[in-house]
């Protein structure tokens, strides 16, 4: 009997052996389809949102990962994150946001909410998600923003280490005046264990809460036992 198959659509390379290794961890036995497109960011920089060129290219990723047979779509970027709701009209086969179960978990943690980010474009998108979800649990809520767009433009020159650093000290400022943190882009996720270890908990990070969602979701799927 073949392997069912999770497709995950990348914006950058960046988020792809995390991710794996997630799966592995979570979702042994299955086959994983990565699809990686690393010119939909800086369009979307350059463009400041969403444009219809990157709307259709995504989605015809979401059209291949069904042909070859995938169980689950995941859209492992918060910036094009809204995509996955038009996927659904286009796919007969369920589409997720890797960071729909973190933002559900933060309107859970704490009303006062902070979201970071090194790219303004998942800002907005992440801010939304945070908001509905709170409108669907009932909660009024209260967030506060930080961009840290010279992490992203370290990283963009190849200097990760500061990143990290540059990255690290906008979410410690950020952490002491809210409940909880979210980390806007999978890619912060290691910065997280650099940071003191008592403040850790306090910083939500979608992959591997998405991942594990993810797993929890199958695991009660009919067509995949």
């Amino acid at each position: 009997m073949a392997l069912p198959k999770l497709a995950i659509i990348h914006t950058t390379p960046v988020t792809v052996d995390p991710l794996k290794a997630l799966a592995a961890e979570f979702m042994p036995g299955w086959d994983l389809i990565n699809f990686v497109d690393d010119s939909i960011l800086p369009e979307l920089i350059q463009n400041e949102g969403m444009t219809e060129t990157v709307i259709e290219r995504w989605l015809t990723y979401a059209k291949f990962a069904e042909q070859q047979g995938a169980a689950y779509i995941v859209s492992a970027c918060s910036s094009v994150g809204e995509v996955a709701s038009m996927a659904r009209q286009v796919v007969q086969v369920p589409v997720l946001r890797i960071d729909e179960a973190m933002a559900e978990e933060a309107v859970r943690s704490g009303r006062r909410i902070g979201v970071a980010a090194t790219l303004s474009t998942t800002l907005q998108p992440t801010i939304s998600l945070i908001e509905s979800k709170a409108g669907q649990q009932g909660r009024e809520i209260e967030i506060k923003s930080a961009l840290a767009a010279e992490a992203y433009r370290l990283l963009m020159n190849g200097d990760k280490e500061g990143h990290d650093r540059v990255l690290a000290e906008v979410l410690l400022n950020l952490v002491k005046s809210v409940d909880v943190v979210v980390l806007a882009q999978a890619s912060m996720a290691r910065v997280v264990a650099s940071l003191p270890e008592e403040l850790q908990p306090k910083f939500l990070a979608s992959p591997r809460i998405g991942i594990a969602h993810i797993a929890q979701i199958a695991a009660g799927d009919r067509r995949v036992r």
